[in-house]
């Protein structure tokens, strides 16, 4: 995993050294710039494969391609396999984009098997390539000022640089001054239609695969394990491939997650790791964790909380861990969602919650992750598993007796999980960890009901954003005062609504 910046055309006005210092959390361990004609590219890496050669930019045998990327190519040994006579100079995975762009152009990106973003750079032609992996688990934001382009990692190295900033559309690559879909859940979805129905034994399968797919690392690997379903099912299949693996859980003294996460990591057997915080933890950490977040959310920022102290305690122990991000969209593991009873309009609810993952769940993981330089994998979110599950009938997702959610999920891996997690009712992350109740008292003994009036009023006018809590006015303040009003565009506010009503 890393952090990617770059400025392509006309003159730039960025300070490279300066603005990848604001990445820096992103990639720890080496950092290197590209000045080329009217090119800047800059990278900060997290050494994860080919920990002793992979620095970046990469640069073609020939010297004239350059390429800078974050992510992983979980398929890079099938094609290195499948180009046996491309002279590779690395085993890094990010390697196998320039001999695929060399052989297949733009359309290379739809060979790739990974969550990525990436810049490649032709100086035969002057041309730059750009693209986002098909869900946007990996981040990826744009602008120009005047005739340049600008792109980055994360919106705090580049906002104040742009005219306008935007975020690069996930399943999308930019050539030759073109944004081109390369990939489309709905199309995907709507593709599969005369597939069979997935037995409970495929979805297995195809799962587990997608888990030991994710286990491809040089150094240390752990999982994240709140003790629900989703994160126990991924902790199961790894421990059965890796005996005593790291996991880690994290909540307030006494938390629902922490005591189900103990029962889970003594029944499986791993090297369980706990993060107990308090008020004053909470409040030492909520400007970084807004920083990282690059969000003002409530309900975004309530789960980014715990996160970002399991990731720190996690970062004492393993550099990449896995997550259960993805389960709940793709087998509707939400209470609302039981409230849909055509097949055809669940269907297109679950694939419009996947399809904005991006900047709320996904978002969330990654910052919170990379504040302290680790890598997150999302097994569930794999594009294979994806395209299985949008087969899956509403009868398989939601009970149709017991209106159980996941129910495919939980029967797949019954044996593999207890009964107590295997029906356990489905909590927010920071409902488990038991935070929700101290944000919301934190708020209330910083913002008099005066403040909060005239703020929210004042707010409203200058940017149309509705304050609706004291909550979410701590986290604007926060907000407003690290990040431009461009920045600010780009949060995304969960209003509690079906992402598609239709």
């Amino acid at each position: 995993m890393c952090g990617i910046l770059g400025a392509y055309g006309g003159e730039t006005q960025i300070s490279l050294q300066q603005q990848l210092e604001l990445l820096a959390h992103r990639g720890p361990d080496h950092q290197d710039a590209l000045h080329l004609n009217d090119l800047v590219l800059g990278h900060t890496r997290l050494a994860i494969v080919d920990v002793e050669n992979g620095q970046q930019p990469l640069q073609s045998p020939e010297g004239r391609y350059h390429l800078i990327t974050n992510g992983e190519i979980y398929n890079h040994r099938e094609i290195r396999q499948h180009m046996p006579d491309y002279p590779f100079q690395t085993n890094s995975d990010s390697e196998v984009i320039i001999a695929l762009y060399q052989q297949y152009g733009p359309r290379a990106v739809e060979r790739l098997d990974g969550m990525f973003a990436f810049a490649l750079y032709d100086a035969d032609t002057d041309s730059i390539y750009l693209a986002r992996d098909p869900l946007g688990i990996k981040p990826l934001y744009y602008g120009w000022q005047g005739d340049t382009l600008y792109f980055a990692s994360e919106i705090k190295s580049v906002h104040h640089i742009v005219d306008k900033l935007h975020e690069f559309p996930p399943g999308h690559y930019y050539h030759d001054g073109e944004f081109v879909q390369y990939f489309d859940l709905k199309g995907l979805a709507e593709g599969t239609a005369d597939d069979p129905i997935p037995s409970l034994d495929d979805i297995r399968q195809n799962l587990t695969r997608a888990v030991r797919k994710r286990l491809m690392s040089d150094v240390p690997l752990g999982v994240y394990l709140s003790g629900g379903l989703d994160s126990t099912i991924i902790a199961a299949i790894v421990a059965q491939d890796i005996p005593n693996v790291h996991s880690f859980a994290v909540g307030v003294e006494g938390s629902k997650d922490l005591e189900n996460a103990r029962a889970v990591a003594h029944m499986l057997g791993t090297q369980h790791h706990e993060y107990i915080y308090d008020v004053d933890q909470i409040l030492a950490a909520l400007p970084k964790v807004i920083y990282h977040l690059e969000s003002f959310d409530p309900s975004l920022v309530r789960s980014a909380i715990p996160n970002y102290f399991l990731a720190k305690m996690t970062r004492e122990y393993v550099t990449v861990v896995l997550t259960g991000e993805g389960a709940d969209e793709l087998y509707a593991g939400y209470h609302y969602l039981k409230g849909f009873d055509d097949e055809d309009t669940l269907s297109d609810e679950l694939i419009a919650l996947t399809a904005s993952l991006h900047n709320c769940n996904l978002q969330r993981c990654d910052r919170m992750t990379m504040a302290h330089s680790i890598e997150a994998r999302v097994p569930f979110l794999d594009v294979d598993f994806v395209r299985q599950s949008m087969r899956v009938p509403k009868s398989l997702k939601i009970h149709p007796d017991t209106q159980t959610e996941k129910w495919a999920l939980r029967q797949a891996f019954s044996d593999l999980v207890p009964d107590s997690v295997a029906w356990r009712r489905k909590e927010q992350f920071s409902e488990g960890a038991g935070s929700n109740d101290l944000l919301v008292a934190i708020a209330e003994t910083q913002i008099s009901d005066a403040e909060f009036a005239a703020e929210s009023a004042a707010i409203k006018q200058q940017t149309g954003i509705e304050i609706e809590s004291k909550e979410m006015l701590l986290y604007y303040r926060e907000f407003d005062r690290r990040f431009s009003d461009k920045a600010r565009a780009l949060v995304n506010l969960w209003r509690g609504e079906t992402v598609h009503p239709n």
